[in-house]
């Protein structure tokens, strides 16, 4: 947020962020017994996947670059299980579901592409 730094303008770290804040956008509206297990659970990952952009972008090699990428990568997996046992719950409007799709798939898809 301070710091203007090279990666804060890459797309990776622009999805990232999307993801994040619908992420937390969309579980405002799970079941208040879910506040303290797959809410918690999607926030945590969804900020991991930002967090782990975010660090992995400052690191100098390729390698630990990568490790990084796929920390954040294995992250976004975990939100895609988490939000698919929402959808059997019907937690998620249909609507929300696509937009919320989009958005893992697009963050897959970037991550894969920067760890090869």
């Amino acid at each position: 947020m301070f710091l203007q730094l090279a990666h804060t303008k890459l797309d990776v770290f622009r999805f990232s962020q999307e993801l994040v804040l619908e992420c937390y956008r969309i579980t405002k509206t799970f079941p208040v017994d879910e506040r303290f297990s797959m809410v918690q659970q999607i926030r945590r990952a969804a900020l991991s996947v930002h967090l782990n952009v975010s660090e992995g972008c400052s690191r100098k090699s390729k390698r630990e670059r990568s490790r990084y990428y796929e920390m954040a990568r294995g992250s976004v997996i975990e939100i895609d299980s988490a939000i698919g046992i929402a959808h059997k719950l019907s937690y998620l409007s249909p609507d929300e579901l696509k937009l919320l799709g989009g958005l893992i798939v697009k963050n897959f898809k970037i991550l894969s592409g920067m760890i090869g």
